[in-house]
């Protein structure tokens, strides 16, 4: 039997917001499903690549975010995820390129 690493608590908390958001992509129909799946899953793996696990304060903000989000997406009256993507090739060197999961109603 293979052992398994062990998480840490904002390791779990983050693996149970994005299990959250997947359980919850489940309610809505398929295609949108499909998308929240993949928006979220982008969302994960570039904070995963892109944020330095030490960074507690910038983590904390991206789970209380994520939690927001969630509490939206459930809403019935919510049909999908909004993304705002901003341009990676910048003037400014420095500028950290970050995606913001928005949510959408069905309404105009």
């Amino acid at each position: 039997m293979a052992s398994r690493t062990k998480l840490s608590g904002i390791q779990r908390q983050a693996l149970a917001l994005y299990r959250g958001f997947l359980r919850t992509a489940r309610l809505k129909s398929p295609e949108e499903r499909r998308r929240i799946e993949s928006v979220v899953s982008a969302e994960f793996r570039e904070n995963a690549k892109s944020v330095d696990r030490r960074n507690f304060v910038y983590i904390e903000y991206l789970m209380r975010r994520g939690k927001r989000q969630l509490d939206q997406l459930k809403n019935p009256d919510i049909t999908g995820l909004s993304t705002l993507e901003i341009n990676k090739a910048s003037s400014i060197p420095e500028q950290r390129v970050e995606h913001d999961l928005g949510v959408s109603t069905g309404r105009q």
